[in-house]
């Protein structure tokens, strides 16, 4: 059986990580470098890295910040924000990044998700959609880009399929209405998406306990789950540990992936 596996996951303004609840009202937390050194030592078993601002202000992902985490982590590392191009993803590879997450430039130009999975394959393509439940929409849900700012009629089950087509190697939900409210993964999006694909689904927005992550690993078949208000937000009463959180799991029965030592 296939390990599940725990993501931190960096929402970067300017070099810093920061938390919000549904997109909005960041706080800083530390640099990106740092928390990743801490993150690392803590034994997370991957980091994704979004430049949140890229996007809405038309450049390109912030190098010199990926460059820094990169030379102090040596697990898989995710990258997006502001990848518009072949070139925009091969400067991230170079820079540290082992996966690419193409958000709402895919949106904009789909076919970069196919030069993306052709250049470096597939493994390397990682489909993020911010969706948020929308009446009227086929299956419920709209996507949203630029930094959840901008709806585009999209319905999110649609898109990640066509994105599965296109060559996505994984897809990342992250659930707006749910992003930061503590209350739980939306496991009904979850149902949804691994009815309509087969690549690795990760779940984000709105972890808050233990009983969270088991839930989603035991009713629905997500691979991995973003956890990063509960290793780091300050606005949790108190925060877990990546070595509680896999013990907690690991009781339940669930295939986690061994701490070290």
């Amino acid at each position: 059986m296939l390990t599940k596996r725990l993501i931190a996951c960096f929402d970067i303004i300017g070099g810093m990580v920061t938390k919000a609840m549904r997109f909005q009202d960041n706080i800083h937390v530390a640099p990106a470098g740092e928390l990743a050194e801490a993150m690392y030592g803590a034994q997370i078993d991957e980091l994704i890295f979004y430049d949140v601002t890229a996007s809405a202000e038309k450049r390109g992902i912030d190098l010199d910040a990926v460059k820094d985490v990169a030379r102090r982590v040596f697990i898989p590392f995710t990258v997006g924000g502001g990848i518009k191009t072949i070139e925009d993803m091969y400067e991230a590879l170079k820079a540290g990044a082992e996966k690419i997450s193409v958000d709402s430039m895919a949106v904009r130009s789909p076919a970069i998700i196919e030069e993306g999975a052709k250049a470096f394959g597939s493994q390397c393509v990682v489909l993020s959609t911010q969706v948020k439940r929308t009446p009227g929409m086929p299956s419920g849900y709209e996507v949203y880009i630029d930094g959840a700012r901008l709806a585009t009629g999209l319905d999110a089950i649609e898109w990640i399929r066509r994105g599965q087509e296109l060559g996505a190697g994984e897809i990342c939900l992250n659930s707006i209405d749910c992003d930061g409210t503590l209350a739980g993964y939306d496991l009904e999006l979850m149902r949804l998406a691994e009815a309509a694909v087969s690549v690795p689904l990760i779940a984000s927005g709105g972890a808050g306990a233990p009983e969270h992550l088991k839930a989603l690993f035991t009713e629905t078949q997500a691979q991995a789950a973003i956890i990063s208000s509960m290793l780091y937000s300050p606005r949790m009463a108190r925060n877990y540990s990546v070595r509680e959180l896999k013990e907690y799991l690991t009781g339940k029965g669930l295939p986690m992936r061994p701490m070290r030592g």
